[in-house]
């Protein structure tokens, strides 16, 4: 178990979206190659449609009309998540976890407004333009908005990372630090610096994770039972895992990196989690990434 406590979910602007045509990847991604996860934050700041990228796009009208209704039932499923199914179900514990982070960060941001959260499957149309399952889990700035396909975390473990409830939080807290980020202005920064900004952009947000991570256990309202040093062990499995030197190759070009290093992911979200200080994840302010 992770999320302590019994009933329903209530809260977390969760709900459920996409257009179909295919699970994660769908034989149009190259891991390996340096795609896909790669291309996850760097296609929606830099202005281009990740869908060109990964085969996002329309589906037909047959598709759509399925989807409707599957979206419907993923919608009233969202609906009646509770406690006990978040630690037991990929998508009532995103949700969970959403509650958790907004309650997190409205205590830490002063301003901090709650982003909204759809769950999706195949293509999904955004402010950012149209996207795919194969890019894995993404924020959009234009509509504040965090996109999951669940299927995801199934491929984050066959990556050589971990589907455990720790990490597949991680995963979503990871998105809700560029929330943050968007609130404070280090997305826009990060857009005018290329992809040097996209590497602190994206070690800011794990850092944020782990600032995340710090708080969800404590208090008298934590919705979190106390993290275990396994759970910790998972995240840090799943953040090598997505690293660019693992994705890319331990020989590729450091200029060409837009997440960071294995070593660099583990390390800030290391360094949020072990004061729970967002004022420690200033990855703009240093030269020691």
């Amino acid at each position: 178990m992770t999320f302590r406590g019994s009933g329903p979910l209530e809260g977390g602007n969760v709900s459920a979206g996409g257009s179909g045509g295919g699970g994660f990847g769908g034989g149009r991604i190259a891991l390996g190659g340096g795609a896909g996860l790669i291309v996850t934050i760097v296609a929606l700041l830099f202005g281009f449609n990740p869908g060109d990228i990964l085969g996002g796009g329309d589906s037909s009208s047959s598709s759509q009309s399925v989807t409707g209704a599957d979206n419907a039932e993923m919608q009233k499923h969202l609906d009646n998540c509770t406690i006990e199914q978040a630690n037991t179900d990929d998508a009532c514990r995103i949700k969970a976890t959403t509650i958790s982070l907004n309650k997190v960060w409205s205590q830490l941001m002063q301003g901090y407004t709650q982003p909204a959260t759809i769950i999706f499957s195949g293509n999904v149309t955004t402010a950012c333009g149209a996207a795919s399952s194969a890019m894995g889990p993404f924020y959009c700035p234009g509509d504040q908005t965090a996109y999951f396909d669940p299927t995801f975390f199934a491929e984050l473990k066959r990556m050589g990372g971990s589907d455990g409830p720790l990490a597949q939080e991680y995963v979503v807290a990871h998105e809700f630090g560029h929330h943050v980020e968007n609130l404070t202005g280090v997305l826009a920064k990060g857009q005018r610096m290329g992809n040097a900004g996209s590497v602190r952009i994206e070690l800011q947000a794990d850092c944020l994770a782990g600032v995340w991570a710090y708080h969800a256990d404590k208090g008298p309202d934590a919705m979190l039972e106390p993290l275990t040093d396994d759970q910790i062990q998972s995240v840090i499995a799943s953040a090598k895992a997505i690293g660019d030197d693992t994705i890319q190759g331990a020989g590729s070009n450091p200029e060409g990196w837009t997440h960071g290093s294995a070593q660099q992911r583990v390390r800030w979200f290391q360094i949020g989690y072990a004061q729970g200080d967002p004022g420690r994840c200033d990855t703009f302010a240093t030269n020691d990434l």
